[in-house]
């Protein structure tokens, strides 16, 4: 674990605090803050507040999250009313990418942003020079078959494969510069029921890389000893007009396949909190959820916590469940890199904050970008399991693009 105390020299940020890190600013609106947004800082805006963090007081990185618990305990100590906002990895044991938690020097937080923003024009965002799959859509359809493969193996194992995500990417490139503050602009204007987020992502690069998205998914938040978990697994796509989505609804929640998917998932969550929790409220049916271009199965698990576990930690324990990787979770991860021709990162990780009590909210980073100077890597995943098929799978990856590609004003169809 690394931890560097950046004081007030690296934020160019005039004002800023020279502590550690910094109580919330006065009270501004969070359309304010969604427009002084600029690379480098951390922006969260969910249901219930809106985020801007600026500088870095303190930089915290690693691979363990009971380490990186106990170095916020010290530093958030040192700053009374502040918070460490960043991102966890897909994988925690790459050593490539750690987890990465800033304590910022200035900090605002406002009502939630989306609906504010609403009634205003979205963005232009630059056309692109070239539009790259990756993989090709038949090598995905092939890692798909290989997938089903190993789901369907001749159950030799004591723990069987029951479930693995597989994603794949679009590479775009442009001729200008892209600014990752139109592409959140856009996505809190279309996602008023979101995580929309944007982080600065950890490595040595030339070029600073931001991951921007907007996920349907809140991976744990923390309010006292009250614990909530939302994982979603099961979707189909949305299309805009009323009578098709309709009945693509009414067939997610009829499909077998979609709730044996979605139960793994849950079974998961609940072996991960139940030994945290003194009891869990976990509905017996999936609801429906809806964001702008998908249909998901969501359900809402509610506990109280038995003793003082942070957000950090209690996501730490979630991830990466059944939704993102699958299930059991090394054979799946396993096959992950085998079968993805790209490393995840942070695509599949975690965003979020935690405060000085452990009070916190981090959320699923899917259907996001990561945005350099000029290119972008749009990411999209989808559950295989043993009634899937090939081309179902990529047709929902592709359905999935469509959150950034509106974003960005493209065609959905790339």
């Amino acid at each position: 674990m690394t931890v560097a105390d950046r004081g007030s020299g690296t934020s160019g940020v005039s004002g800023a605090n020279s502590v550690a890190g910094a109580a919330a600013q006065p009270a501004r609106e969070a359309v304010a803050l969604l427009d002084e947004y600029r690379r480098g800082d951390f922006f969260l805006s969910t249901a219930e507040r809106t985020v801007l963090a600026r500088g870095a007081g303190v930089v915290v990185e690693g691979h363990d999250p009971a380490e990186l618990d106990r170095e916020l305990d010290r530093v958030l100590a040192d700053a009374p009313g502040s918070m460490a906002v960043g991102v966890l990895p897909f994988d925690a044991d790459s050593a490539a990418t750690p987890a990465r938690l800033t304590v910022p020097q200035r900090l605002w937080t406002s009502e939630p942003a989306h609906e504010a923003v609403r009634q205003r024009a979205a963005r232009a965002v630059p056309a692109p020079a070239t539009v790259t799959p990756v993989p090709e859509p038949e090598r995905h359809r092939a890692a798909v078959r290989r997938a089903l493969d190993e789901l369907h193996g001749d159950g030799s194992h004591a723990d069987p494969l029951r479930k693995v995500v597989l994603a794949r990417a679009l590479d775009i490139t442009f001729d200008i510069g892209i600014d990752p503050a139109v592409l959140l602009y856009n996505l809190v204007r279309e996602h008023s029921t979101g995580f929309t987020f944007a982080a600065d992502l950890p490595g040595e690069r030339a070029v600073p890389r931001t991951l921007v998205g907007s996920s349907p998914e809140l991976l744990v938040r923390r309010r006292g000893d009250r614990v909530i978990a939302h994982p979603h697994a099961g979707s189909a796509p949305r299309t805009g007009d009323p009578e098709t989505d309709e009945r693509h609804a009414a067939a997610l929640l009829a499909s077998a396949k979609d709730h044996a998917e979605h139960a793994m998932v849950i079974e998961a969550v609940v072996d991960a909190l139940r030994p945290l929790c003194r009891n869990l409220d976990v509905p017996a049916a999936p609801a429906l959820e809806a964001t702008p271009t998908m249909w998901h199965l969501g359900t809402a698990i509610t506990g109280e916590l038995r003793e003082d576990v942070s957000a950090l930690r209690l996501a730490a324990a979630l991830h990466p469940t059944p939704a993102v990787c699958g299930t059991p979770t090394a054979a799946a991860r396993e096959l992950v890199r085998e079968l993805e021709p790209f490393d995840r990162a942070y695509y599949a990780g975690a965003i979020g904050w935690v405060d000085a009590a452990g009070d916190g909210e981090w959320v699923v980073s899917i259907r996001c970008a990561e945005v350099a100077s000029r290119t972008l890597r749009l990411y999209a995943g989808g559950g295989i399991v043993a009634a899937s098929e090939p081309e179902a799978e990529l047709a929902e990856t592709t359905a999935k693009f469509r959150t950034l590609l509106r974003a960005m004003g493209l065609s959905p169809e790339l």
